[in-house]
């Protein structure tokens, strides 16, 4: 199961914002069921979603497990409730649709 979460935040609060996204991330690091989780950084400013989260879960209810832990839910509610967090995230699953992928150079010209 991959999770997707696209993140509105005004560029200049993008380095504030990512510190605070990695303490509460690190919490599920240590949870069963979390295979990977990269957070993309946009090159523009101009980008309207300036951070987009993508993680790999072993399944929905591992994911439920880990984020329903009492540090993380406390944790997530303190920075939504900051009044100058200026910040809309859009999170959703997702399942493969298509892969497509370069093929091999061929090293025999």
């Amino acid at each position: 199961m991959t999770l997707i979460n696209v993140f509105e935040v005004p560029a200049s609060r993008v380095d504030a914002f990512i510190a605070n996204w990695r303490n509460r991330a690190v919490l599920l690091t240590s949870k069963p069921g979390l295979l990977d989780s990269r957070l993309h950084r946009a090159l523009s400013d101009q980008a309207r979603f300036q951070l987009i989260n993508v993680a790999h879960w072993e399944s929905h209810d591992a994911f439920h497990m880990a984020t329903e832990d009492t540090e993380f839910q406390q944790r997530t509610a303190a920075a939504a409730s900051d009044s100058e967090r200026l910040v809309s995230a859009s999170p959703a699953h997702y399942e493969l649709a298509l892969e497509l992928s370069r093929p091999a150079a061929d090293v025999d010209h």
